[in-house]
């Protein structure tokens, strides 16, 4: 029997980010993109994202306004992100996050930044060996000139993050490390995570048997999900379609079944075995 759970799936990122302020912290410190010297101080959560509850639409969303030791305010919005389209979705979700701090009486000056932090497990950008990417807002002719606004700070969890190539950001490279390695083949924790008091406290909220029967189901259809997916996506390659239509299938079938048609019904319009279905429900 594993010792650990995943860190990166919906149930256990935000036990672990969502529910203990203080590892979010310092987890944010370690691998945001900010000058030395500074550090988010305080954190407030805001109210969660209203996202589908089914495990192939559901992204691990935690948003916290931040103050740091500079006295100025943002808000970063977290998210560990499993789809291939993610580029369209974290611009209008970090949208909406922005906008969403008016009320249509108050000043464009109250507005304050937005940093989306989304960590991957997959590589988005296959022409460079970089995995820790920042994206900000600039001129193309004059780098130097940012508008501040919106930034995205993206992270490849792939076989481009090799710590052993990083020796600055120690921290940083210990909280990817975690998010990395620790999942169900984990029975004993590395000692130089260990010796971290954040990241062994992080490693205990992910073990197995403090979960319930109940989440632990939930964890496995997150999984089930995830490998329904990814089959239909390759036999979709292999038969010369394109992923959008072995995904299409897939958000048909979480439509049907939201406007309670049948599993029966599910599969004759979809394709999709009932076994799939299934695991979607």
């Amino acid at each position: 029997m594993s010792r650990y759970l995943n860190p990166k799936t919906d149930l256990t990122f935000k036990r672990i980010f969502a529910d203990h302020p203080h590892l979010l912290l310092h987890f944010l410190n370690s691998v945001m993109p900010f000058e030395n010297g500074r550090e988010i101080i305080e954190l407030e959560y805001l109210p969660a994202e209203l996202v589908p509850d089914t495990p192939v639409k559901k992204l691990s969303i935690v948003d916290v306004r931040c103050k740091d030791n500079l006295g100025q305010y943002f808000i970063v919005e977290m998210q560990t992100n499993w789809h291939r389209d993610f580029f369209s979705r974290i611009v209008f979700n970090a949208g909406k996050v922005y906008v969403r701090q008016l009320d249509r009486a108050e000043d464009y000056h109250l507005l304050q930044p937005v940093y989306t932090l989304s960590i991957l497990s997959e590589n988005f950008d296959k022409k460079t060996d970089r995995f820790y990417h920042h994206f900000q807002i600039v001129n193309r002719e004059n780098t130097d000139e940012i508008i501040p606004g919106l930034e995205f700070v993206l992270i490849e969890l792939t076989e481009k993050f090799r710590p052993e190539t990083i020796s600055d950001r120690k921290l940083m490279i210990l909280w990817l490390r975690f998010l990395k390695e620790v999942d169900e083949d984990m029975t004993t924790l590395p000692p130089e995570m260990q010796a971290n008091k954040y990241i062994r406290e992080a490693a205990e909220l992910c073990e197995r048997g403090t979960y319930t029967l109940e989440q632990l189901a939930r964890y496995d259809g997150f999984w089930d999900a995830i490998r329904i997916e990814n089959t239909l996506i390759e036999g979709a390659r292999r038969d010369g379609r394109t992923e959008g239509e072995a995904k299409g299938r897939i958000d048909a079938a979480l439509k049907m079944l939201a406007d309670g048609m049948s599993v029966e019904n599910v599969c004759k319009y979809t394709g999709l075995s009932k076994e799939q279905i299934g695991k979607l429900i």
